[in-house]
């Protein structure tokens, strides 16, 4: 599944990374501003990760709810569909993309969350690898930075030149994230794998469609 360098592929739509959906390619022809294509991909990653709220209540794991332009509709996104986004709009901007994927251990969610996963173990978290200077680049465009100033969090910054990943800490120096396994990079994005694990790990999870995260985070966070 991995490559060292960009193939056609990373440039052409698929079902889910849908680079040709009028809205999407609107999109990038909107947010991708600069000169050069790493000022093009940085303006891109942020439009993706502070234009789409965080929300991992609302999971949806058919094919139209993971696509990007459902992302664009919503103006909502948990971290892989957000990745997605981030991924097609690249490929609209003429910037080879792929997905990558980390099991991660979150030291910081709400309780009803622990309580619904049971367990503080996120398998398949997402994130976008895009070709920029003769190198793959991570980029992680879930948090956005309403959340991130809510719950204490350092904002993920991406420059176009080093991995854009998830803190250790937050910002008093408590455990934050904790990457356990790196999957790998893929072409177009892996459901039938993705909804397999889901619905064996996460069963609860996925009933949550009509908890209200953002409130629940308030909640937790209000001084």
């Amino acid at each position: 599944m991995q490559h060292d360098t960009p193939r056609p592929e990373h440039l052409q739509p698929t079902a889910a990374i849908d680079s040709d959906h009028p809205a999407v390619a609107a999109f990038a022809r909107e947010h991708a501003r600069g000169g050069g294509e790493r000022e093009r991909a940085v303006a891109l990653y942020l439009a993706v990760r502070d234009g789409f709220r965080y929300d991992p209540y609302r999971i949806d794991l058919s094919l139209e709810g993971l696509r990007a332009s459902t992302v664009l509709a919503h103006g909502y996104g948990w971290c892989v569909p957000k990745a997605v986004l981030l991924a097609a709009v690249a490929r609209a901007s003429g910037i080879a993309a792929r997905l990558g994927f980390a099991d991660v251990r979150n030291h910081l969610s709400t309780e009803r969350m622990r309580r619904t996963m049971q367990t503080d173990t996120f398998y398949w978290h997402g994130y976008t690898e895009l070709w920029l200077d003769g190198a793959w680049r991570k980029a992680t465009p879930a948090f956005n930075i309403e959340l991130c100033e809510r719950f204490g969090l350092l904002p993920l910054e991406f420059d176009g030149v080093h991995d854009s990943i998830y803190h250790a800490f937050d910002r008093a120096g408590h455990r934050h994230m904790e990457y356990l396994n790196q999957r790998g990079s893929f072409d177009d994005l892996p459901l039938a794998q993705l909804r397999a694990d889901f619905e064996r790990l996460y069963p609860r999870w996925l009933e949550m469609a009509s908890a209200d995260f953002q409130a629940e985070v308030h909640q937790e966070t209000r001084a």
